[in-house]
């Protein structure tokens, strides 16, 4: 089994920044991703953005050049900072970890941690 745990949500003006943090533990593959989607008021999941274990990462169009993931294979961490918020960026963001193991992909979720952007 694999546990996650967030943290760093919280209430931000428009403009500002924050930092998730996403601590995997228990059954930890070296091959994987890890990423972070969110889901706004009234709209479905959404990817914001993954780091593979070889430190490819992919984003979202709507937040290209504002936020920046990176991880920490030797902590199990997997981080999101994220600048330059605004009113859009207002919703629940999960942490997602996707290990590779005996031939399948295996898909794990954390509790997720909100995110209010102030106008």
């Amino acid at each position: 089994q694999v546990q996650l745990v967030e943290s760093g949500g919280g209430l931000v003006q428009a403009g500002g920044s924050l930092r998730l943090s996403c601590a995997a533990s228990g059954s930890i593959f070296r091959l994987n991703v890890m990423g972070w989607y969110r889901r706004a008021p009234g709209k479905q999941r959404e990817l914001v953005a993954i780091i593979g274990s070889g430190d490819s990462t992919n984003y979202a169009e709507s937040v290209k050049g504002r936020f920046a993931i990176s991880r920490d294979n030797a902590k199990n961490t997997v981080y999101l900072q994220m600048n330059s918020l605004g009113p859009q960026d207002t919703a629940v963001y999960y942490c997602n970890y996707k290990p590779y193991a005996s031939g399948s992909w295996y898909d794990y979720w954390g509790q997720g941690t909100q995110v209010t952007v102030s106008s």
